[in-house]
């Protein structure tokens, strides 16, 4: 059914009053003011995640891992200062013992570095290395930050968004931004209509002398996302006074609901003196045009209804231990996203952040159903005013039929790293659950007590047959330690004795999502998933998107699928009144006109999980497809995420 509607009809409408059937005035004597909305930042946006409780003891409950050559080469952290085995340390030096690690190195502090993500702050390229403290020390000067943090929190201490204006950059940059019916999950993503370029509204009209708010129409020139670059009717080809607009906004009307409202319809004083007779004119440029639904804005209102509310208890992995999952409650509901405290947490500072479709939340007795672990809580009898979530508002997964042909455990397969999402990483089936769930670990960097297992659906996106890396040109990250480069899946399977999961029972599904190369959007930094950040589409594998941060090296971007709840249109955070975290390249460049001592402050590191936690998003997106041939592509991915934790490792 088309969202637009023929404005022919307008034309005709019968005269109110002095207003005519545009909402026109022969006069601006009795124009009457309107009270514009604002919205105001959210206080959870300057919520920080909690120091983990067990980082004191790192040292004293260390983890053996394991590793398929047996080399115990020995290395020491330049960061934390741990002692690990040196094949298990991240990256080609073997500097650091993980991806936190390694980006933690380039910070000058701490509290710069957390200060400066939570209010837009930049990343400054040339800032010297942090030199290396007592690990002590470090999470004492760590803790210190968060409670400073958490009192701006409570003041809602707003967050400055440096200016970056969507439009500005859109346009400077000739950027194309995804269209709202690639983000089904988001406002309006299942009923967006045909909304297009020269659709027609009506506005505020800034161009206008009159102390009262006044309005005009205008016409959409480009669109991206949410926002649409309108320009005044009556303008022709002059772009003077183009302006951004979010369409969903409560200021941006159908043509005809000043008339009905009784709304002024005034000229913008630039070309007031353009047209002698202004409704002839309206009537010629609108007959046969298109405008809004007449129930648009109640669409928006009731696509921006949430079922998830305060209180109410899931059960969602925890963080640091993917292997399990825990009772947690919904603190607040953002845009559809939740903020999770864990239910042991007593200053409810240990929270999670999750989009309410994400794979990561379940019902209460989830685990237990399906014999994935599950940490007891300590607290013996619900809260007050805390109730279990009912079970349908949960994302349904795919029914699988496990009776014949199925997982085993000990097969190999290739999957996104949920500590590394810019890699896709040898894997293996490790555990075999009910409903289709499946235990998975990376290979060569697994702990002896499977406690960095994690789980996805057999559904999930973000796992591969065997060969889909090389068939799709990806580079496939080997096992750490494994030295018989360049790596061969064949010599592997053969070497360790295993076999390859079964193509056909993975999900070949790939719908027409829509996403482009090179289109821009909103996006959840797994890394540290309470951000949303400035993000480009670099690359698309079938329904594999690969997702750049602006302005941030390609070591942190991220593969994500194309139904992820972790992407969204441009202008979702500012419809939602969630804090976007601006390009690091223009924060930068804003860095430098500062003052000397800001100049100083350590590199803001958007893309740095906390330490010894793991901020683990997977996401497994329910789909039924055609069957074809899945080496020539058919890839699914499940929207991951992860911040980094450490274990002691042992040779």
């Amino acid at each position: 059914m088309e969202n637009t509607k023929d404005l022919t009809e307008h034309s005709s409408r019968p005269e109110r009053k002095r207003r005519d059937s545009f909402g026109m005035f022969d006069g601006y004597d009795s124009c009457s003011e309107d009270t514009s909305s604002s919205s105001s930042s959210e206080e959870s946006e300057e919520e920080v995640a909690p120091l983990p409780s067990n980082l004191p003891i790192i040292k004293n409950n260390g983890q053996v891992y394991t590793y398929p050559d047996g080399k115990s080469g020995m290395a020491t952290c330049e960061m934390c200062g741990m002692v690990g085995v040196r094949d298990a340390f991240y990256s080609k030096t073997k500097r650091f013992c993980s991806v936190s690690c390694s980006r933690s190195y380039s910070s000058n502090s701490k509290k710069a570095s957390i200060l400066a993500r939570l209010q837009g702050k930049p990343p400054t390229k040339k800032a010297k290395v942090l030199q290396k403290q007592p690990l002590v020390a470090k999470l004492a000067a760590y803790a210190q930050y968060q409670a400073t943090l958490q009192n701006q929190a409570k003041t809602k201490a707003a967050v400055s968004m440096e200016g970056f204006s969507w439009g500005n950059y859109i346009n400077s940059n000739s950027f194309i931004a995804a269209p709202v019916t690639c983000f089904k999950h988001a406002p309006m993503g299942t009923c967006w209509g045909d909304i297009s370029e020269n659709v027609r509204v009506e506005v505020p009209n800034t161009d206008c002398s009159l102390p009262t708010k006044v309005f005009w129409i205008a016409g959409i020139v480009k669109l991206a996302g949410y926002n649409a670059l309108l320009r005044y009717e009556g303008f022709e080809n002059d772009s003077g006074l183009d302006f951004w607009c979010n369409i969903c906004g409560s200021d941006i009307h159908p043509v005809g609901w000043c008339a009905a409202s009784g709304k002024p319809l005034v000229p913008p004083r630039t070309i007031q003196h353009k047209y002698a007779n202004w409704k002839a004119f309206l009537v010629k440029r609108l007959t046969g045009a298109k405008t809004l639904p007449p129930d648009f804005s109640q669409k928006v209102s009731e696509s921006m209804q949430y079922p998830f509310k305060p209180c109410m208890r899931v059960e969602v992995v925890d963080k640091r231990h993917l292997c399990r999952t825990r009772v947690a409650v919904v603190e607040s509901v953002i845009g559809g996203r939740l903020r999770l405290v864990y239910e042991e947490s007593e200053d409810r500072t240990d929270d999670f952040w999750c989009h309410m479709h994400s794979p990561l939340i379940h019902h209460i007795g989830w685990s237990r159903s399906i014999g994935h672990r599950f940490k007891r809580s300590d607290i013996t009898k619900k809260q007050d005013g805390h109730f279990d979530t009912p079970p349908h508002l949960f994302a349904k997964v795919k029914e699988v039929d496990q009776s014949g042909e199925w997982f085993k455990e000990g097969m190999k397969l290739e999957a996104i790293d949920p500590l590394n999402l810019s890699t896709i990483c040898v894997a293996t089936i490790r555990k075999v659950l009910a409903d289709g769930f499946l235990m998975i670990g990376i290979d060569g960097s697994e702990a002896a007590d499977g406690s960095d297992w994690f789980c996805y659906h057999a559904t999930s996106p973000s796992i591969f047959p065997v060969g889909f890396c090389e068939i799709n040109m990806i580079e496939l990250t080997p096992p750490r330690g494994y030295t018989k480069l360049p790596f061969k899946w064949f010599d592997y399977l053969r070497e360790t004795g295993s076999i390859a999961a079964p193509v056909k029972l993975f999900n070949k599904d790939v719908p027409n999502h829509g996403f482009r190369v090179g289109m821009k959007l909103e996006a959840v930094d797994l890394m540290e998933p309470r951000l949303i950040c400035v993000a480009t589409v670099t690359r698309i594998i079938h329904r594999l998107l690969r997702i750049h941060f602006d302005g941030w090296e390609e070591e942190y971007d991220q593969w994500v699928d194309c139904e992820s709840p972790d992407l969204y249109p441009v202008g979702w955070c500012q419809l939602t009144g969630y804090q976007l975290q601006p390009p690091a390249s223009q924060s930068s460049r804003e860095s430098q006109s500062g003052s000397s001592k800001q100049k100083k402050k350590a590199k803001s590191q958007q893309y740095k999980g906390h330490k010894k936690m793991t901020t683990l998003q997977l996401k497994e997106e329910l789909i039924d497809g055609e069957d074809y041939n899945f080496l020539q592509g058919a890839s699914d991915q499940e929207s991951n995420g992860s911040a980094s934790f450490y274990i002691k490792q042992e040779p």
